[in-house]
């Protein structure tokens, strides 16, 4: 793996998690109702922000939860016979909710797919909307982002990598590598 480009520095992907957290209440009218789910590793602390932003900008901020989707993958029969599942965690009941799920990178869409299959067998909600930092194309499935940071067109041949201090111990970036 060879590093092409640093796409984004922390205060590029600050500025774009401000602008996905105006757009997310200004499309849902407040916070109230909304329960941000981050996608287990990356798009727990990018939701967090997020909720941290909600806090500033509306003097409340939604609840966060968290899912592990290995169980709901399309793919789980080629990852393991046992696969090694995390746990998911929602402080309210996702029911009635507007769920926006939270994650770093919109690839072929399968992670957002076992992500929405995923919080279907813990209730029915209001809606699902999906937040991303990095839409990099290349879709397999019928999906699309609701909110996007940043729109990164890519080859298969190229690799997004979003860091956050939480899960990498580096500060907050975006860095494109090629994979040849």
């Amino acid at each position: 793996m060879e590093f092409k480009a640093q796409i984004m520095d922390e205060a590029a992907v600050q500025r774009s998690l401000a602008r996905l957290t105006h757009e997310i209440i200004e499309r849902n009218k407040g916070v109230e109702n909304i329960l941000l789910v981050g996608i287990r590793r990356r798009g727990l602390p990018l939701a967090e922000a997020i909720a941290a932003n909600m806090e500033k900008f509306e003097g409340a901020a939604s609840p966060v939860g968290y899912m592990d989707i290995t169980l709901y993958r399309d793919d789980l029969s080629e990852i393991s016979a046992l696969p090694d599942a995390g746990e998911s965690h929602f402080p309210v009941s996702v029911t009635g909710r507007d769920i926006v799920l939270v994650d770093d990178v919109i690839y072929t869409g399968r992670t957002a797919r076992a992500a929405m299959e995923g919080i279907f067998a813990f209730g029915r909600p209001a809606s699902i909307q999906l937040a991303v930092l990095i839409d990099r194309g290349h879709r397999e499935l019928p999906i699309r982002a609701d909110y996007v940071g940043k729109n990164i067109p890519t080859s298969r041949d190229e690799m997004i990598s979003v860091t956050v201090p939480q899960v990498d111990g580096e500060p907050l970036g975006v860095k494109l590598f090629s994979l040849r």
